[in-house]
């Protein structure tokens, strides 16, 4: 059944969120950002998370850096070992250099890495069976696959991402407990939806109208999950599953091509 296990995250406010550049197919430079909605839509989320008795940390935003509000992106941490974010965009670069700051001033072995990967936008982490999945296609070089295994010390397994709407692994699949996934089969290769219904045939499966709506880019503490409102028919799903949906609006960011989970790292220490 599932359980409500405390968490630590870290959060980037959207002071300066805007789309002035297109470098995934949901971010359009004509459509108009209302910044301070933003802020007020990503205050609620973070609030939802104190609420419900997790630990958010929150990194200061950079002029300059737009995307910075997707924290999920700046790294991965598993048992307090973390392997840094090296972005593929130069428009995202700099940004490594504010999550590497904020880790080497905690207790945390920081890996700097040579591969080309965005965090915890391309990588999930099974506590159960101790087992990470990858996502390549993209962003993440499949080299950082290797290279996050070695840093980690934990089994990697790599998925192939074949739909570019779902750029990030995080848009489409996701970690609802422990043991248990939800994703959607269309957004990998057949051979990575293989391995899937191999290692996960309790998977809750997601629809294309879920994946869209951004369904699968959500938190869950075990039991709690925090994921679009528009993914309402996903919500149902999950209450039906055992789970306690509670939607969020981010419309506002979702403009970038980010969502629920973009905007928050886990810190596992």
């Amino acid at each position: 059944m599932p359980t409500s296990q405390p968490r630590t995250y870290l959060l980037c406010p959207p002071e300066h969120f805007a789309v002035e550049y297109v470098i995934n197919p949901w971010m359009d430079t004509a459509a108009t950002v209302d910044t301070a909605l933003a802020v007020k839509q990503w205050e609620l989320l973070r609030e939802a998370l104190v609420e419900l008795g997790h630990r958010v940390h929150v990194l200061p935003a950079r002029a300059g850096l737009p995307d910075m509000v997707y924290a999920a992106n700046g790294a991965f941490s598993v048992d307090g070992a973390v392997y840094g974010a090296r972005f593929k965009y130069p428009q995202r670069l700099a940004e490594s250099a504010a999550h590497r700051a904020f880790y080497l001033a905690g207790d945390w072995r920081y890996v700097e890495p040579t591969q080309t990967n965005e965090g915890e936008g391309d990588f999930a982490y099974l506590p159960g069976p101790g087992l990470v999945l990858a996502g390549y296609g993209y962003r993440t070089e499949p080299a950082a696959h290797a290279e996050a295994q070695e840093a980690l010390g934990r089994p990697v397994i790599s998925l192939r991402l074949v739909d570019p709407r779902f750029y990030h692994l995080d848009t489409a699949l996701a970690v609802l407990d422990d043991h248990r996934l939800a994703y959607y089969p269309g957004a990998f290769s057949p051979a990575s939806q293989s391995v899937l219904r191999r290692l996960f045939p309790d998977a809750l499966l997601a629809t294309e109208a879920d994946a869209l709506a951004f369904g699968l880019n959500l938190v869950s503490d075990g039991l709690n999950v925090l994921l679009p409102n528009e993914a309402s028919a996903f919500a149902d799903r999950l209450a039906r599953a055992g789970y306690r949906p509670r939607p969020i609006e981010l419309t506002e960011l979702k403009k970038g091509g980010g969502s629920v989970k973009c905007c928050v790292a886990e810190l596992r220490g």
